[in-house]
C-alpha cells in the first residue's frame, strides 16, 4: 500500500504556463478578401497539466499537456478589428520532447464584427462571437534557467462563425511566435503505471447513428437563420489502441436552403433554376476517429450523391470533436465545410452499437 500510494502521488499532473508573442499574415481565400490583408500580432497564453504516467493514455501518447488557452490577436485592420479567445488545448511531443505540436479549440469574440451601415466591408465575421481553431508547431526547451524555459514556432489561427449568421467568410492567419514557458512544480519523472491493466483495443465493426443540429443562414446576409438537420449512418472498424476508420452514409436537411432556392431562381434567371427544387442532399463519406481518453478527435471527407441545388463544390469536409458519455452514447462538436468555406457548427449526439 505505501509503495502504490508513493507511486501515485509521484505520477500526478503538475501545472505549466506559457506566455508567446507573435507577428504574421492574413491568408485570404477569397477574391473579396484582399481588403482584409494585414499583419496581425497577438499574445497567447496557456494553462496546461503536464502528464506523467497516472492514466493509460498518458504513455500511449508520449505524456501529452492538456489545459486551456487565452488569444488575443489584433489584424492591424480597421475591418476586422481583434479577437479574443479561450478554450481548451492539447500539446502533443516529439524528438525527445523537443517538438510541441499544439492543437485548440475555443470560443472568439471579435471586437468589430460586419454592419450594414457601419462596417459593411467586413465580410469575414458576420457575428460577435465566432470559433476558434488553432494549430502550432514550436520548438520548446524547459528549465533552461531555473523553472524557465523557451519554445518558438508557427501558429495558424482560423476564426469562423460557421456561417450561423451571414457574411462569413472566416480568417486564416499564420504567424511566428516566441515565448517563455515556466513550470509551476518540480519536474518529475515520466512512468507507466503498473498497476493499470494492459487492454486489447482489437473490436469487431461497429455501427454508429448520429444526428447533428444547429442554426445556420443563407449566403444572403439578412435572410435569416433556420436550423438544419443532419442524420447519418456509417460502420466504423477500430485499428488499434488509437485508430478507427469510418464508411458511412448521411442525408442533410439544411432549411435556409429552401428560401435561398427561391431568392436565386429570381434573382439569376440565366441560372433556369427551379424555385421548386429539392434542398435535400445526400453524402457519403469516409473518415478517422483519433482516440485520446474519453476525448476523440475525428476527420470525415464526403461526397454528395444527391444534390439537385448544386450550390457548393460536391466534395465536403466535417472536423470536430467527439466525448463518450458511456462506450455506447457520445457527443459531439464539429464544423462542416467546403474547403475554406464553411456551411454548419454541428452539436451532435449519437450511439455506437
Amino acid at each position: 500500500m505505501i509503495s502504490l500510494g508513493c507511486f501515485s502521488q509521484n505520477n500526478q499532473d503538475t501545472p505549466s504556463v506559457s506566455v508567446t508573442y507573435f507577428r504574421g499574415n492574413v491568408l485570404p481565400h477569397t477574391p473579396d478578401l484582399e481588403h482584409l490583408k494585414g499583419h496581425p500580432t497577438g499574445v497567447m497564453v496557456d494553462f496546461v497539466k503536464q502528464t506523467h504516467g497516472n492514466s493509460e493514455w498518458h504513455a500511449a501518447y508520449n505524456y501529452p499537456e492538456y489545459g486551456a488557452f487565452f488569444l488575443y490577436q489584433n489584424f492591424n485592420n480597421p475591418y476586422i478589428g481583434s479577437n479574443y479567445s479561450v478554450g481548451a488545448l492539447y500539446n502533443f511531443y516529439f524528438l525527445n520532447r523537443n517538438l510541441k505540436l499544439l492543437l485548440s479549440q475555443g470560443v472568439a469574440l471579435t471586437t468589430t464584427p460586419y454592419d450594414k451601415v457601419e462596417n459593411s466591408k467586413n465580410k469575414a465575421f458576420g457575428s460577435k462571437i465566432m470559433a476558434n481553431t488553432n494549430l502550432g508547431l514550436f520548438y520548446k526547451k524547459e528549465n533552461i534557467i531555473d523553472r524557465f524555459g523557451i519554445e518558438a514556432g508557427i501558429l495558424f489561427t482560423h476564426y469562423s462563425n460557421g456561417r450561423t449568421k451571414s457574411p462569413n467568410s472566416g480568417i486564416n492567419t499564420y504567424g511566428l511566435n516566441l515565448g517563455i514557458n515556466y513550470n509551476l512544480e518540480e519536474s518529475k519523472t515520466n512512468s507507466v503505471d503498473s498497476t493499470m491493466i494492459k487492454k486489447t483495443y482489437k473490436e469487431p465493426i461497429k455501427y454508429n447513428i448520429v444526428f447533428r443540429s444547429g442554426v445556420n443562414e443563407s449566403a444572403v446576409i439578412g435572410s435569416g437563420q433556420h436550423p438544419f438537420y443532419h442524420i447519418g449512418v456509417y460502420a466504423d472498424k477500430r485499428l488499434n489502441r488509437k485508430s478507427a476508420i469510418q464508411f458511412g452514409s448521411e442525408i442533410f436537411l439544411t432549411t435556409s436552403f429552401k428560401d435561398f432556392i427561391k431568392y436565386k431562381s429570381i434573382a439569376y434567371p440565366d441560372l433556369n433554376l427551379d424555385p421548386n427544387t429539392d434542398y435535400k442532399r445526400v453524402g457519403v463519406f469516409i473518415g478517422h476517429e483519433l482516440f485520446v481518453n474519453r476525448i476523440s478527435l475525428e476527420a470525415q471527407i464526403g461526397y454528395y450523391v444527391y444534390d439537385p441545388f448544386k450550390n457548393e463544390i460536391p466534395i465536403y469536409d466535417r472536423v470536430g470533436m467527439k466525448y463518450y458519455i458511456t462506450k455506447k452514447f457520445f457527443a459531439g462538436f464539429t464544423i462542416k465545410t467546403h474547403l475554406f468555406l464553411a456551411e454548419a457548427l454541428e452539436f451532435g449526439v449519437g450511439v455506437r452499437l
